[in-house]
């Protein structure tokens, strides 16, 4: 398997590491399955931290030391529907060949959760979701 996390997902880790999204991240290290986020993930996490939580941003660091980067390619196709900003991040989950994409985002990503037919094969779901299926 190969999961990548959307900003939300990397911001909560951060935030809440006794919780679900730092537990993700804990069984990626472990070896369970290849974890990954992409630079604009990275870059939008950092900063809604350095707002909310600052205190968080060192863990954030030490997170991000567990889990592959990857540059979205801007070529690849996303679903229709799909604002700028969350479309790089479909496009960084289909560089990096994810099987699933985690994200709490469920205003723009609610209508393509655990619906393969229309990501390109690729699940999107809550981390709840996902560790619900393993």
């Amino acid at each position: 398997m190969r999961v990548f996390l959307d900003a939300n997902v990397l911001f909560t880790a951060a935030h809440n590491p006794g919780g679900k999204a730092a537990f993700v991240i804990e069984l990626g290290s472990a070896g369970y399955f290849l974890v990954f986020t992409s630079d604009a993930a990275r870059e939008e996490a950092e900063r809604n931290l350095a707002m909310k939580y600052p205190d968080s941003l060192l863990l954030l660091v030490a997170l991000l030391g567990r889990i592959t980067s990857v540059t979205a390619d801007l070529s690849v196709p996303f679903p229709d529907g799909l604002p700028a900003n969350d479309a790089v991040i479909f496009q960084a989950a289909v560089t990096c060949r994810a099987t699933h994409l985690l994200t709490g985002d469920l205003h723009h990503f609610g209508p393509l959760m655990n619906r393969p037919e229309l990501t390109f094969y690729i699940i999107v779901q809550t981390v709840a979701e996902f560790l619900a299926t393993l």
